[in-house]
């Protein structure tokens, strides 16, 4: 469980499956490499072998029958119409954006990820999550922005398109795409939360060059 939202009047609150307005959400989601282990086992099942899209496929695998037992509705990332679910994780828990574009945690850094959430039609108990200084703004050295081989992490916003030539040269297919984005592995913040090589690997080849 990644943090509950609480919808108050004039939110656009997801759709039921009964048609109904949410009262309430649960994110669900990873915390560095949990989800890891699991995913590689189910992986390693001969049926889910060639599963398009295996983490969204194992996602829904995971998450399905839990909304199934609680008479809750499913939503996820890859689904339309697409869910904010990056506004609602900010209001659930003490995320701002980095500059790479990615949600940054105060213990957990870059290393964390949202893969669904649980629709409700009463509203759950929820602490209003703890505010803590926005890490980015209290790193001094800033290494996500000088440490870019083609600088496209800028304090104005992350720049896609140097990003993904670069990811398609020599350099390219041989540091960032086998180590993880260097900027995002020069983040100071939750080092102990980085994600495992085999990890950083399946993500950088799901962007499909």
């Amino acid at each position: 469980m990644r943090g509950v939202v609480n919808f108050v009047s004039g939110d656009k609150a997801p759709i039921l499956n009964d048609g109904q307005a949410a009262a309430s959400i649960v994110l669900l989601g990873n915390i560095g490499r949990s989800i890891w282990p699991a995913f590689e086992r189910w992986r390693g099942v001969p049926a889910n072998k060639d599963a398009q899209n295996p983490l969204d496929t194992w996602s829904k695998a995971v998450i399905g029958p839990v909304a199934l037992e609680f008479g809750a509705t499913a939503y996820f990332p890859s689904d339309p119409p697409w869910q904010p679910f990056q506004q609602w994780a900010m209001r659930a828990d003490d995320l701002r954006p980095s500059p790479l574009g990615i949600l940054i945690h105060p213990e957990y850094g870059l290393w964390h990820g949202y893969r669904g959430a649980l629709g409700f039609g009463h509203f759950l108990p929820a602490a209003l999550p703890v505010r803590h200084a926005h890490p980015c703004d209290t790193c001094s050295d800033k290494p996500c922005l000088s440490g870019c081989p083609v600088a496209a992490v800028l304090t104005s916003g992350f720049q896609i398109a140097p990003c993904r030539t670069h990811l398609k040269t020599a350099e390219g297919k041989t540091n960032c795409m086998i180590a993880g984005c260097l900027a995002r592995n020069l983040c100071p913040v939750g080092t102990e939360y980085r994600y495992q090589p085999e990890q950083l690997r399946f993500h950088m080849a799901a962007l499909n060059l």
